[in-house]
């Protein structure tokens, strides 16, 4: 009887795996969804206008392929981060038409930006013979 007693005391503590393995499959998930959810905006920072019936890009990777077309409130244009003259925009619309099987242009601008910039842009964008075309704004 004695004998029994000791080896119950003498059990020893087990470090249980299969919690563990659930909180690393957790921390997994959630790095994947949280790295999924961080796109990249190729444009130069402007403030957007606001409108009510603004949307989220439906397909992010489909939209990072984009070409983004960027005009500040001073009137100038960035062809995604690079700073370019509006003349030399249809020699780089028409390159980035050969290379891109479907081209897809963002036009970001400043919300304080003279519109007729903005329209010279879209423009230069239609006469390329892009047609896929989306504005960046803000929603209200």
């Amino acid at each position: 009887m004695h004998g029994s007693s000791q080896s119950g005391a003498r059990k020893r503590a087990r470090i249980e795996i299969i919690p563990l393995i659930d909180i690393i499959f957790f921390l997994l998930a959630t790095f994947i969804m949280v790295s999924l959810s961080m796109t990249k905006n190729e444009g130069v920072q402007v403030h957007l206008p606001t409108a009510s019936t603004a949307a989220k890009l439906g397909d992010q990777q489909e939209m990072e392929k984009a070409v983004t077309l960027s005009v500040n409130e001073k009137g100038e244009v960035f062809y995604n981060k690079e700073k370019i003259a509006i003349g030399q925009l249809p020699m780089r619309l028409s390159t980035y038409k050969t290379q891109a099987k479907e081209p897809k242009v963002l036009i970001n601008s400043d919300g304080a930006a003279d519109f007729k910039n903005v329209v010279a842009v879209l423009d230069e964008v239609r006469r390329a013979g892009i047609t896929r075309v989306g504005i960046n704004t803000e929603k209200k």
